[in-house]
């Protein structure tokens, strides 16, 4: 890309096409627009530098309006070649079709060349799910305070990790026994906790203050040894540790499916799921009914055989 940029350098103002100048505008709108999330909008990013690094490199291609639908055939050919699993090519692919849909709305090119690439067909895969029983084992386990209100608030809550870094103090309701959550695109909504969860984190908040009195602390429910907020890697370490004890590997998404999951199967209506997953479409959280039904079998063959 150091050769485009040089390239686009010499170009003259009026040329608003250039592959740099057009993803910096793009991933503009993603952010300002779409409010999209830092770490989304930098997978965004790479996937539409690999693509420009493998037109330029392979059709010597460095003008947008020049790109066309085969060279986008062969691109995604050229991944699942490179064995990139299915749901990296389609995010990719994505990726790809929201920058040309971007352009054309802009009128920076003419034509879309993306309109018939289609998506591929995933395989559907059940997300990892934790059984009551592992749930139990992992909080009956030598936790510190902090991860233990951790663990207790994604179980209870069922929030996202990113979510769960970006709570709050001011968004805790603990008499109300609710937080309020941002999610994706920054869409707002109102999760309950139980009380065991709220016993936890009353625990957390006296031992949060001596962090915050130590340092010019953010206003921010969870914090690092520093005063700071607590990174999404953190809780990553965090959880996985916890996966070790049961010998399961497990990360914050786990417990999130696990929250769903043990909702639905007892008897939690599908909508009210959704409302607490935060998911925009009813189709993402049907996956939950799917892994449900799975569980019941395990349980029917395990009794009678």
């Amino acid at each position: 890309m150091e050769a485009q940029e040089e390239k686009e350098k010499e170009k003259g103002e009026g040329e608003d096409w250039g592959i740099l100048s057009s993803i910096s505008s793009y991933i503009n709108f993603l952010e300002i627009e779409k409010g999209l999330s830092k770490n989304t909008i930098l997978a965004y990013q790479n996937d539409l530098i690999a693509f420009f690094d493998y037109v330029s490199a392979e059709f010597n291609i460095e003008n947008i309006e020049h790109i066309k639908r085969k060279e986008l055939s062969f691109y995604i050919k050229y991944l699942a070649r490179n064995e990139l699993n299915p749901s990296s090519i389609m995010r990719k692919i994505a990726s790809i079709k929201g920058f040309f849909r971007f352009l054309c709305h802009k009128r920076i090119i003419k034509t879309n060349p993306s309109v018939l690439i289609n998506n591929l067909k995933l395989p559907k895969r059940l997300p990892k799910v934790l059984s009551i029983n592992e749930i139990e084992k992992i909080l009956k386990t030598d936790l510190t305070i902090k991860e233990n209100a951790i663990f207790e608030l994604l179980y209870s809550s069922g929030i996202r990790v990113s979510e769960l870094c970006e709570l709050e103090l001011k968004n805790i309701d603990l008499n109300q026994k609710a937080i309020k959550v941002f999610g994706k695109g920054s869409k707002e909504r109102l999760v309950p906790i139980n009380d065991k969860c709220i016993k936890i984190i009353k625990k957390y908040l006296s031992q949060r203050e001596l962090v915050a009195l130590k340092y010019d602390s953010k206003p921010y429910l969870f914090l690092n040894e520093k005063g700071q907020k607590i990174s999404r890697q953190i809780v990553y370490k965090i959880i996985k540790k916890q996966g070790e004890k049961i010998q399961r590997e497990i990360s914050p998404h786990t417990i999130r499916h696990s929250f769903a999951t043990h909702l639905l199967e007892n008897g939690a209506d599908l909508r009210v799921v959704q409302e607490l997953l935060g998911h925009s479409s009813i189709v993402t959280t049907q996956l939950y009914t799917h892994i449900s039904k799975k569980t019941l079998k395990e349980i029917y063959f395990k009794i009678n055989g």
